[in-house]
């Protein structure tokens, strides 16, 4: 795991190579380990190292081949590193580390080798003999990397804040990226919050030399056709697959822990890392919170008594997370509107006294079904079906139920259903998806549709939704939440649900086999019942969240005030502050629950006030 930099002309010289220094310093807590840092008249590359694997200085970034040709930097982890060190066994490597077998690789197939990684990562290469730079993704998009193009010369580092060092870059905003992020919470690849700086998508390879830009799609999910299979061979390949997942991912020069929630994702987890490791060896990690609602340490417990961790236990009260937000949103130049972040980087600090890398469950809710918005995709055409006498009436019923600050509230889930049910899938997927912001909030209200990219003929809406969050929610949302949060920490976070091969067999499922009845993530349960009690497999689903509607109106009350004045909102030009300032005044008169939208408007301010005006 590392934070990587660089930047190369194409018209002469470098004309910014003192820039280099800061961009180093911008992420060295991605890598507080090594720092090397290799300059030529044009191009130059930087690695700021976190030691996971061969923790000898043999192991420093960048690598290059014997002859100089290309040099490499790499953030991430090749897993199928041991069958590239056979498959190139007459290369001369310098170090034991998975990264340096990228370099053979890459002379061999030059670009077109990396879809052949097994792993997380994003590279950066110079071919000093071709003179192109070339910057690959993994293909779930678990790693980061930013560039811009400006002048002749390309700059590229693992965070935006690294870029933001650079004195000739445009800070002009997105407009279109501005709308996404008040839809969703966040801002979808290509785009960045600043219209000058883009984010390479996940699964693919952009060649830039002097002359042009050609961009590589080497992995395309919704290629991926439906396989027929029986449900027992299904439960099969599927304990197979994932056990062989995590452990591949258990391989590091480093103690490994797990992140655990009481969940049945998390303890899976825990329970295929526990075979893999001597008894006691294995950490796990949970956080927990004061509202009852929000805490499942009690859950966490469990599971670490049943796999035979060192468990440890965090609390986020409110003092911990309003230091959480400080430290967070001074840190990371991008807005991200998941509460969730803050939590993960408390967990994360306290798990880095203990471990180097962590494994956690990001993306088995994509890939196997396991949010409540797929129940409702279900439900919704049963729903259309009703008499529209009926519809109104539950509607109007729905409107009785009185607004709640719980974790996850029915009253929450029946409001969001009844009101989008009898829209188009994208649309009513949007609408109990994203931030919860009304249309009349926003200055430029943009039709949702004609911009989505939702996924093309899907075998059913439940299966364009599942594959609209795989290759959005997931890389933009919950994989930043969780690099951001976990490298500001210098910890490293492993995903085994998003093993190639896990992945791969999740998206040829039959959508009947992830989503049954009202049961989320059927066929994942069916496997998990192999090695945990039925009552921890089948609790209802929480997740980690924060009480950021009880925290708007108490704790960061003061804060909330200053960030959403009228005044303020106006001269932002995003959002129509009265309607704006309307969602605040009901979320303190206890009519409704905005939460979701007024933190996703507190920590746009916020990064404006950090970030935009520097």
């Amino acid at each position: 795991m590392c934070g990587i930099y660089g930047m190369v002309s194409f018209q002469g010289q470098l004309r910014w190579p003192d820039t280099l220094e800061a961009m180093s310093r911008a992420l060295q807590h991605r890598g507080p380990n090594d720092h090397l840092l290799v300059v030529e008249p044009n191009a130059a590359l930087g690695t700021e190292r976190l030691r996971i694997t061969d923790i000898r200085p043999e192991g420093a970034q960048p690598f290059t081949d014997p002859t100089a040709r290309v040099w490499l930097s790499c953030n991430g982890a090749v897993y199928n590193a041991p069958e590239l060190r056979s498959r190139y066994a007459s290369y001369p490597f310098r170090s034991a580390s998975d990264v340096e077998t990228l370099v053979p690789l890459f002379l061999d197939r030059g670009p077109d080798g990396f879809a052949g990684i097994d792993g997380m990562f994003a590279v950066a290469v110079w071919d000093s003999r071709k003179r192109q730079l070339v910057l690959a993704r993994d293909r779930a998009g678990e790693k980061p990397l930013f560039y811009s193009c400006q002048g002749g010369e390309v700059w590229f580092a693992s965070e935006i804040q690294a870029l933001l060092e650079h004195p000739d870059l445009d800070r002009t905003l997105d407009r279109m990226a501005l709308s996404d992020y008040l839809r969703f919470g966040y801002v979808r690849e290509p785009r960045t919050l600043f219209r000058a700086v883009r984010k390479l998508e996940s699964g693919t390879i952009l060649i830039i030399t002097a002359r042009d830009q050609d961009r590589q799609r080497y992995w395309e999910p919704s290629a991926i056709t439906v396989e027929p299979m029986s449900v027992e061979v299904a439960e099969r390949r599927l304990e197979h697959l994932l056990g062989e997942s995590v452990r591949k991912q258990l391989r590091a020069d480093v103690p490994v822990g797990v992140f655990t929630s009481g969940g049945v994702d998390s303890a899976l987890l825990a329970s295929f890392a526990a075979t893999a490791t001597p008894r006691g060896a294995l950490h796990t990690f949970a956080v927990g919170f004061d509202a009852s609602s929000f805490d499942e340490r009690s859950h966490a417990r469990r599971v670490s008594e049943l796999v035979g961790s060192r468990h440890f236990e965090i609390l986020a009260d409110d003092c911990a997370l309003a230091e959480a937000l400080a430290f967070v949103t001074e840190r990371v130049a991008e807005p991200l509107a998941d509460p969730a972040i803050l939590p993960t980087w408390l967990l994360a600090r306290t798990a880095r006294e203990h471990v180097g890398v962590v494994l956690s469950g990001e993306g088995a809710d994509e890939l196997f079904g396991g949010y409540p918005t797929y129940v409702g995709h279900r439900l919704a055409s049963s729903y259309a079906r009703l008499p529209a006498t009926v519809r109104s009436a539950l509607t109007a019923l729905a409107e009785f139920v009185p607004p709640s600050q719980s974790k996850v509230p029915l009253e929450y889930l029946l409001k969001r259903f009844v009101a989008h049910a009898d829209q188009g899938v994208a649309a009513r997927h949007i609408a109990w998806f994203g931030t919860g912001l009304p249309p009349e909030a926003l200055s430029h209200p943009v039709d949702a549709e004609a911009w989505l990219d939702w996924p093309a003929a899907p075998a059913s809406p439940l299966q364009g939704a599942m594959l609209f969050d795989y290759t959005t929610y997931l890389p933009d949302d919950l994989l930043a939440k969780v690099d951001r949060a976990t490298m500001l920490a210098s910890l490293e976070a492993r995903s085994p649900y998003l093993d190639p091969a896990v992945t791969t067999f999740a998206l040829a499922l039959d959508p009947a086999m992830k989503i049954r009845g009202l049961r989320t993530k059927w066929l994942l349960k069916r496997v998990a019942e192999r090695w945990l009690p039925r009552s921890l497999v089948h609790r209802r689903k929480r997740g980690l969240s924060v009480p950021v509607g009880t925290w708007l109106n108490e704790g960061l009350r003061a804060e909330v005030d200053q960030l959403l004045a009228h005044d303020r909102l106006e001269a932002g030009g995003a959002l129509n502050a009265t309607a704006t300032r309307r969602l605040l005044f009901e979320h303190r008169r206890g009519q409704a629950n905005h939460g979701r939208a007024l933190w996703a408007v507190l920590v746009l301010e916020r990064w404006r006030e950090r970030w935009a005006q520097a």
